[in-house]
């Protein structure tokens, strides 16, 4: 039963990060579409709003729910794990990694009532904290270790900062143009 529930588990995983990761990418264009003169910024918005909604409450959301309840069947079936150090941390990283879904859903909520607190510079750095608490929780699983995992975390920070540099030199050239 066990390889079954972590199949689900791993495709649910799948779906749900790749739901967060258009979900930002999204807000991106959203964001972004708020410079556009009328009637393109009221069209554009009310389109992300749709695929915003469609993608959170039909895809991402289920997904998260699903991964939970497959998690916690797995830890049912094998309560060992639950008394390892690297599962204690891989759990912080899946709390911060809900309470990031928890965010979007709040951005979301906000975009649909006119409210752009972040600029689309900052919203493609948020999506870069998916990135590293997905790392940092599946090099726990495959490391299985609560020290080593140290080291793939301090390796995808060295990765982010090379990204973050990567998204201001796009920035740099997307506004000299």
């Amino acid at each position: 039963m066990y390889p079954y529930i972590l199949s689900v588990h791993i495709i649910f995983v799948v779906c749900w990060m790749a739901g967060l990761f258009y979900m930002v990418r999204l807000f991106i264009y959203h964001t972004e579409a708020q410079e556009k003169p009328e009637p393109a910024r009221s069209i554009l918005s009310d389109q992300f709003e749709i695929m915003e909604k469609k993608l959170w409450w039909i895809i991402t959301t289920p997904s998260m729910y699903l991964v939970l309840a497959a998690g916690i069947i797995m830890l049912c079936i094998a309560p060992g794990w639950v008394k390892m150090g690297w599962m204690h941390i891989k759990l912080l990283f899946v709390v911060a990694l809900i309470a990031y879904h928890f965010i979007c859903q709040h951005k979301m909520n906000q975009m649909s009532k006119g409210i752009y607190t972040w600029t689309s510079t900052q919203l493609r750095l948020w999506n870069e904290l998916a990135t590293l608490l997905l790392f940092a929780i599946v090099f726990l699983v495959v490391l299985k270790s609560s020290l080593n995992w140290i080291f793939g975390v301090v390796g995808i920070i060295a990765f982010s900062l090379v990204l973050m540099s990567a998204v201001k030199l796009y920035k740099y050239y997307r506004l000299k143009k």
